[in-house]
């Protein structure tokens, strides 16, 4: 199992841990992750990491489908990587939730699991070059239809003028059963959202059942599956637990739609139905605090690596064996980086 370390996206001030970053790749972390919602993009903090950095890879955990079109994304991995060192770079792709897609990007929701196969299959068309790049999807098609509206007729296939790394891994971050069964159709990898140790193996026939789809050989054994783990060195757990709780209630109680909430239905699966119930209803009520109090400590706890050092040591094998090809470690601070720096290989 691989370390990487995974970053958020900015908040009201835009920031990187650069010397973080840095000593993460001398402690042999294999890569830096980066995320985006409707504040800092994810593709720009990469290029600048890649020109400070020597050896660790480069991932978007996720770059929304809806921010760019197919093209552009594949333009932006091909681009980077070719500037940072040829392999260095990963996509990881997601639609995001239909508040953002419509709210911020101004785009239809319509069929998230179309919309990803259609634009997986374009940006592995883009970085293969093969030929000119022609796809007629259900939800997006290269050129644009030259009867769709607005078209001026005129659109024709295109090749990449870059010849860039053609094996530039698209990995999906998805949570829902049929869009990992897609992951394994289509990517080469997934990025899991809300795997424990122990939770992996519900979803092995899952994806199975999008390997036996494929003719390109792909199976488990070298399909990238990524986690996340939160990590906070501390002596007092109880503190760490109840501060990661207002940031659960807000996935959990506010991150979509009452009837369509990603990770409240992992909450659920994960064995906590009326805890989630109970924390949505009082987060829309507007009583964020009950419903950060509302979240069960063994729900952080069993996602997260929390305490002294030597609890977090003794609890690392548990994700070690966990089946992961990659444990992202997320919410570091310095004295973070350094403790799960001396469990890698361990």
């Amino acid at each position: 199992m691989k370390v990487a370390l995974s970053l958020n996206y900015a908040h009201a001030k835009m920031e990187l841990p650069i010397q973080r970053i840095l000593r993460a790749e001398q402690l042999g972390f294999d890569s830096v992750w980066t995320a985006e919602t409707y504040s800092s993009d994810a593709i720009t903090p990469l290029a600048f990491i890649g020109a400070l950095t020597k050896r660790i890879r480069l991932g978007t955990s996720i770059a929304a489908l809806a921010a760019r079109t197919p093209a552009n994304l594949a333009m932006c991995a091909q681009t980077i990587d070719a500037m940072a060192g040829e392999g260095r770079m990963m996509l990881g792709i997601g639609v995001s939730g239909p508040q953002i897609v419509e709210g911020w990007h101004g785009q239809p929701w319509g069929k998230p699991a179309d919309r990803m196969r259609d634009y997986v299959a374009i940006i592995k068309k883009i970085l293969k070059r093969e030929g000119p790049v022609s796809h007629q999807g259900r939800e997006i098609s290269l050129p644009y239809p030259k009867d769709a509206p607005g078209s001026s007729g005129l659109g024709k296939p295109l090749k990449s003028i870059l010849h860039g790394n053609p094996n530039i891994p698209v990995m999906l971050g998805t949570a829902t059963k049929g869009n990992i069964r897609l992951a394994a159709e289509i990517a080469d990898g997934w990025l899991s959202m809300h795997l424990v140790p122990g939770s992996l193996k519900e979803y092995i026939p899952v994806l199975e059942e999008g390997f036996a789809k494929r003719t390109d050989g792909m199976t488990l054994k070298n399909f990238v599956i990524r986690g996340s783990v939160s990590v906070k060195v501390t002596d007092d757990v109880k503190k760490a637990i109840d501060a990661a709780k207002p940031h659960v209630a807000l996935y959990v109680g506010g991150m979509g739609a009452k009837d369509k909430n990603f990770h409240k239905d992992a909450m659920i699966r994960r064995g906590f139905p009326e805890a989630a119930e109970r924390i949505q209803e009082l987060f829309m009520a507007g009583r964020k605090d009950e419903a950060a109090a509302a979240v069960p400590d063994d729900y952080i706890d069993d996602e997260g690596l929390m305490g002294p050092p030597d609890r977090i040591r003794e609890r690392w094998g548990r994700w070690r064996d966990s089946g992961l090809t990659i444990l992202s470690i997320s919410t570091p601070n310095d004295e973070a980086v350094e403790v799960i720096g001396s469990l890698i290989g361990k």
